[in-house]
């Protein structure tokens, strides 16, 4: 058996901010998923608002994963055939019912929020990297979920558009007295947080942004060098 993750103890409060650094193959996707209520783990406890959800059946998951949890991928998965404000209101179609009929009011007001409500009724071919990523931030928001899972939520935008992201991320998760966890490879991004995690073989580290930058840096070079040797 593959052993991924080991020693993850982490809680993250309501209003909390945590970013969790590591190279590539360290398990960061994994504890996502974990988080995300998309994968099960094979031992230990996952609590959600305090509840253990690791027994709940898989239509339950989904059912607190869609109505609490708001997700920003890092490739975007949004829907090729639809306009960045149909996928914005996607979310929306399976709430409330109030949710459901103020779908769209709700949904151009977070494609304002990002600054694209001129770039509503365009597919997503038509738009750029960066715009994509920020559609895909406003539907993650739409619903304004408790938990915000961010997996590497700038990797596609310009350092000033980079950081009105992070700080929409920010506001929207202390409006709605929300989670945030970051994933990143960006310790710029990583010191916006609260709190700062470095995960490296499949262990959780507890440490400020410099300590995790020297660790990464490391880590990345033996791998560099155990390449070079192997090439």
């Amino acid at each position: 058996m593959l052993h991924i993750l080991r020693g993850v103890d982490l809680t993250v409060h309501p209003g909390d901010h945590v970013a969790i650094v590591g190279r590539s193959g360290s398990g960061k996707s994994t504890l996502l998923n974990l988080l995300g209520l998309i994968d099960r783990q094979t031992t230990g406890d996952l609590l959600f608002q305090g509840h253990e959800v690791s027994r709940l059946s898989d239509r339950r998951r989904a059912r607190l994963r869609g109505a609490s949890i708001g997700f920003v991928f890092q490739q975007f998965n949004l829907l090729d055939g639809r306009t960045a404000l149909e996928n914005v209101m996607m979310p929306m179609m399976y709430g409330t019912a109030r949710q459901f009929w103020g779908r769209e009011k709700a949904a151009m007001e977070m494609l304002d929020r990002v600054g694209l409500a001129g770039r509503a009724h365009q597919k997503p071919n038509r738009l750029s990297g960066g715009e994509q990523q920020r559609v895909a931030v406003a539907r993650a928001l739409v619903r304004r979920p408790t938990l915000i899972l961010a997996d590497e939520p700038t990797g596609a935008l310009d350092v000033t558009t980079g950081e009105a992201i992070m700080s929409l991320l920010d506001e929207i998760a202390r409006d709605s007295d929300a989670a945030l966890v970051t994933i990143t490879h960006d310790l710029q991004v990583a010191r916006l947080s609260h709190r700062s995690y470095l995960l490296d073989g499949g262990v959780l580290h507890d440490v400020d942004t410099s300590a995790a930058h020297s660790a990464l840096a490391a880590t990345e070079g033996i791998r560099a060098g155990r390449e070079a040797v192997g090439a």
